[in-house]
């Protein structure tokens, strides 16, 4: 029994001894400070095993304005401080930071590294403004990376956060170390470092032993320079001095002298409004690059040389802050009124009739009672004497204009209603009130010039009705050629109605001649005639044609009935009448009658209605046909139903194939009418047996112009709102694109490829204000503001395409390439119609200058003048044409040879390399300096 107690006791106090000395205590990291430190070394190792592939698939962020700089972060804490350590990576390492390029961190350009390491506090100003603690954080980052054999530079703020100072270092894998030490003057500078021979002498001062060495001792030091220029900003104030500028050479930016100060007085937009010019300026770099230096005296030669003797120009713009800002509320031009108009579309259908709109007081809408103003009657005026009482010069672009804006169902840039639509954008607030004002007072206008037979302005009072624009252009249309043939009858009638004296005094013989003139009322005696006529129209050329020959009416056979031929065309080849054997002879007939859109659906509807098309669909069908059968007896007195049918309708004449080949030389020939034309009761026979034989000249005309300028005027009084404002908002859309798509501004083959994109986006999206099934609640009215933006990006880009292209007209593949970087910039923000804030980054494209370019450039920089003396005056020299550089970066180095066993343990390469051993950038200008300087030491 005591055994068995006493082996127990044994194996308990065995068990004891196993569980105290089983638990390892970790003394590396027993303190706050080691355990910060190994939580630094373990983020290092995981972000160095991840590597730049993964670490962009765990959600790395890309640097702003840089395409391949991005950063990944991490938190941690020490002595109850939260701390955030950053690194910076590049997915590519093309590129030095000598090549100035832009999309490098502030630190890369600084001290020349590619990745490194920065450590914050997490506080308010994210530096550490404690000396003491910055040397312990950096000093624990240090022991960190050299744990995990890490050869990234690491860097703390301090100081203020004005400042930009830095502290860093960095472990090279040898014996050397490099350190880094960054801060800022932010005023006084120091005179002596204004001047690149100061500026030199300051860097030489870091690694010359004495004052005796750094006035006797000759350092090769590595020299690069990037001056900053920038113009002044193109204002109202100096746009003249532009248009100096650019017409050095004997050339004007826009082909003609500039009598305003508005930079786009002579673009096609500014009769409408003037934009803001959206490129502000440029700014010009240039940049002298690995150049050895051995002396300050060559340093002050330097600050007085020339820009135009640098290595490299780069150009770029500064554009208008609000060019990229979001388009909801901010959008103007064009863009703004046509977004007002698509709101007074949607409240058009509150009204019966305009004249409803007028008067608030008629109308129970309380949004017409609000805020929609109408302009003073002086306005109105001034906008109808434009319309109406302005000669204007009609070009080939009211018949059309551009293919591309004829898809748009609206009306042609110059037109009268075109032009009144553009006016109602900019008449008060594009409001239906103010709308309906104007749309009252210009119909009343346009019955004036109807009562009046005054020509209708901005509209061709010949050629026919156009279809393809909306219904108020094909009633103007309309209205103006029954103003014209009004116009005509008139005067017909005012000389058919002359004095009794005056109509006896007409003697025979003049008779005789006006009558020999009329091709209308040809009598010709067939004795008086013997010649020979090779060819002449064909049935197809002069059926409908309305014109009159040249050449007199012609007859091959002598027979007595010839001399009561009216109104003949010429002969119709190899055609003879069956009857008479005489030649057969086309008619003049009269012009097909004139319709708009609306009067052709109502002839298809009847068609419908009526059913067989052989059963004429309305009295105009009929009239058509007795006229045609009128002229062919006047013109051939001798013929028959038959004759007509052979030459009106040759589908209905059979001929025997047979009997064809029997007696080609017989006569007449062998055939018969179709089935449908040789019935019973057949209506075209009937017709012809009723029909009188006249000339067209004589026949009752197709169009009353009476009646139709009446109907004209009815539509436009009665016309509902919502009618008009849908071809209203059409007709803008048309207007407003054509306008634009006048600018001049060169060989932009986006912009062109854009304006035709418009012109494709418009039209589907203004399809359904033409079927006239709109309705005040239709999702449609989202869609045209939506149209509205993309309206205003367009127009964007357009503005900013001919202010490039006015401001480098000499220097045109700068402005392509320029604008193509805009554009490529611009173009992905867009989304949907947005640039958002959160994406929005500022334009910092560069375009290196060509020698043959740099005198174009050096010409924008005109020399200030007495009134500009705001500028302020600095004396860093390398001045172009008398403007100082706005910004001087410079940066000094100096390399080392060592051997190559100060390298890592074990390394057999005992060759000699080179090391940058001391590196100083300088930025700034009079008032503003900084320097970073980053020294290798030998630990």
């Amino acid at each position: 029994m005591a055994s068995s107690i006493s082996s127990r006791v044994e194996s308990d106090a065995d068990d004891d001894f196993t569980d105290e000395h089983e638990h390892f205590d970790d003394f590396t990291i027993a303190s706050s400070w080691e355990r910060f430190i190994s939580d630094i070394e373990a983020t290092c190792r995981l972000w160095m095993a991840d590597g730049p592939k993964n670490l962009l698939e765990k959600g790395a962020v890309l640097l702003e304005n840089s395409k391949n700089s991005y950063k990944v972060k991490s938190e941690m804490k020490y002595s109850m401080k939260t701390y955030c350590m950053e690194y910076y990576f590049e997915t590519n390492s093309d590129g030095k930071p000598v090549d100035w390029n832009s999309s490098f961190h502030d630190l890369q350009l600084c001290f020349g590294v590619k990745e490194f390491l920065v450590i914050t506090p997490q506080s308010a100003s994210g530096v550490i403004l404690d000396a003491p603690e910055a040397s312990k954080l950096l000093s624990a980052v240090a022991i960190a990376l050299s744990n995990c054999s890490s050869l990234w530079p690491a860097f703390v703020p301090v100081h203020d956060p004005s400042r930009k100072a830095y502290i860093g270092i960095q472990n090279m894998g040898t014996v050397f170390t490099r350190r880094f030490e960054a801060d800022r003057i932010g005023s006084q500078v120091p005179v002596k470092l204004m001047h690149l021979e100061g500026l030199y002498d300051l860097f030489v001062s870091k690694f010359a032993y004495s004052a005796l060495d750094l006035s006797t001792q000759l350092f090769k030091v590595q020299f690069a320079m990037k001056l900053t220029y920038r113009t002044l900003p193109y204002d109202d104030n100096n746009i003249e001095d532009v248009d100096a500028q650019n017409t050095k050479s004997g050339e004007n930016l826009t082909a003609e002298t500039s009598n305003g100060t508005l930079w786009d007085n002579d673009c096609s937009w500014s009769e409408w409004y003037s934009a803001e010019d959206p490129v502000k300026g440029f700014e010009l770099i240039s940049i002298w690059s690995e150049k050895m230096i051995e002396s300050s005296m060559e340093m002050a030669e330097l600050e007085n040389a020339s820009p135009h003797e640098a290595e490299k120009w780069l150009i770029s713009p500064s554009f208008a802050p609000n060019l990229l800002e979001c388009s909801k509320g901010n959008q103007f031009g064009f863009a703004s009124q046509l977004h007002l108009l698509v709101d007074a579309l949607e409240m058009s259908f509150e009204a019966q009739f305009m004249e409803d709109f007028v008067s608030v007081e008629n109308s129970g809408s309380d949004n017409l009672k609000s805020s929609l103003v109408i302009p003073p009657p002086t306005v109105r005026d001034r906008v109808l004497k434009e319309l109406f009482h302005q000669e204007v010069q009609l070009t080939d672009f009211v018949h059309g204009g551009d293919k591309s804006s004829q898809a748009i169902k609206g009306a042609p840039l110059e037109s009268l209603f075109a032009q009144f639509c553009l006016h109602s954008l900019w008449f008060g607030s594009c409001n239906i009130r103010a709308i309906a004002v104007l749309w009252v007072e210009f119909v009343r206008e346009v019955r004036w010039c109807w009562e009046e037979s005054q020509p209708l302005p901005r509209m061709p009072a010949n050629g026919s009705i156009d279809l393809s624009t909306c219904l108020i252009n094909q009633k103007l249309q309309m209205l103006a050629l029954c103003i014209e043939r009004q116009c005509v009858l008139n005067e017909d009638y005012d000389d058919c109605t002359g004095s009794e004296d005056q109509r006896d005094s007409i003697s025979e013989e003049e008779s005789v001649v006006r009558d020999e003139d009329d091709p209308f009322n040809t009598q010709i005696n067939s004795e008086d005639f013997s010649g020979k006529v090779d060819s002449f129209p064909t049935a197809g050329d002069l059926h409908h044609s309305g014109g009159k020959p040249e050449d007199v009416d012609l007859l091959i056979d002598k027979k007595p009935s010839d001399c009561t031929r009216r109104g003949s065309a010429g002969i119709v080849e190899s055609m003879m009448l069956l009857k008479s054997y005489e030649s057969m002879h086309a008619p003049y007939t009269q012009e097909a009658p004139l319709m708009t859109e609306d009067m052709h659906e109502e002839r298809l509807q009847a068609v419908e209605a009526f059913g067989d098309s052989f059963n004429f669909s309305g009295q105009l069908e009929r009239d058509i046909l007795t006229s045609d059968m009128s002229a062919f007896k006047a013109a051939n007195p001798d013929s028959i139903f038959e004759d007509f049918i052979r030459w009106h309708s040759p589908g209905d004449w059979v001929e025997d194939e047979l009997e064809v080949e029997k007696s080609k030389d017989n006569w007449p020939p062998r055939g018969r009418l179709s089935k449908r034309m040789s019935e019973s009761g057949n209506l075209w026979r009937n017709i012809w047996n009723s029909t009188p034989a006249l000339p067209a000249s004589e026949q009752k005309p197709f169009l009353d112009p009476n009646r139709e300028g009446e109907k004209v005027l009815h539509y436009l009084e009665t016309l509902k709102p919502h009618q008009l404002l849908e071809q209203m908002v059409c007709t803008a859309f048309r207007a407003a694109a054509d306008t634009l798509n006048q600018t001049s501004y060169g060989e932009l083959k986006q912009m062109m490829t854009k304006m035709q994109q418009l012109y494709l986006t418009i039209a589907p999206a203004l399809k359904p204000l033409q079927v006239n099934r709109l309705s005040a609640d239709s999702e449609t009215f989202e869609d045209l503001r939506r149209l509205c933006i993309v309206f205003e990006h367009v127009e964007k880009l357009l503005t900013t395409a001919a202010s490039l292209h006015r401001k480098l007209l000499r220097a045109p593949r700068l402005s392509r390439e320029i604008f193509s970087d805009f554009y490529n910039f611009y173009i992905p923000r867009m989304g949907t119609g947005f640039i958002e804030d959160t994406v929005k980054k500022e334009f910092d494209k560069k375009q290196i200058a060509w020698n043959h370019e740099r005198e174009v450039l050096s010409d924008m920089f005109v020399p200030p003048s007495a009134n500009q003396s705001w500028r302020k005056v600095l004396s860093m020299g390398n001045l172009l044409n008398g403007h100082e550089p706005i910004l001087r970066e410079i940066i000094f180095s100096l390399h080392d040879r060592v051997n190559g066993n100060h390298y890592a343990a074990g390394s057999s390469n005992v060759s000699q390399h080179e090391i940058e051993s001391y590196r100083m950038y300088i930025c700034g200008t009079s008032n503003d300096l900084r320097v970073a300087l980053s020294v290798v030491s030998c630990d």
